[in-house]
């Protein structure tokens, strides 16, 4: 049913779908399907799949590494109130990784996701 809703541009069924191909729970493990399932899911603003896309850009999960890349759809994730993406954002903001190192910023990141 995810595969069928997905199919038809639902968001969360994309999203869904992606956690299942990456973790091979009732399908093939497959990371380049993952991602490209929390790819559409993000482009459609979903805020679960901006942070898993985000989150496999910065891990190199089934996609080339990009830390700038990976902090923009964090910020796009944190602008809807995700706290897990303004830890990450945080964490690259304090290591200078794909953004201009900002410690205050890293800080104040932080503090609105606790």
């Amino acid at each position: 049913l995810y595969r069928l809703a997905a199919e038809q541009g639902l968001a969360a069924a994309q999203f869904k779908l992606a956690l299942l191909f990456g973790s091979g729970r009732g399908v093939p493990q497959d990371d380049t399907e993952a991602v490209r399932l929390y790819y559409l899911a993000a482009k459609q603003g979903d805020a679960s799949g901006l942070l898993n896309y985000g989150q496999c850009l910065e891990q190199s999960r089934g996609v080339l590494q990009d830390y700038r890349e990976a902090a923009r759809f964090y910020s796009l994730a944190t602008e809807q109130g995700r706290a897990e993406a303004m830890c990450n954002l945080a964490a690259l903001c304090g290591s200078g990784m794909g953004v201009p190192q900002d410690i205050s910023k890293a800080a104040r990141l932080f503090r609105l996701a606790a």
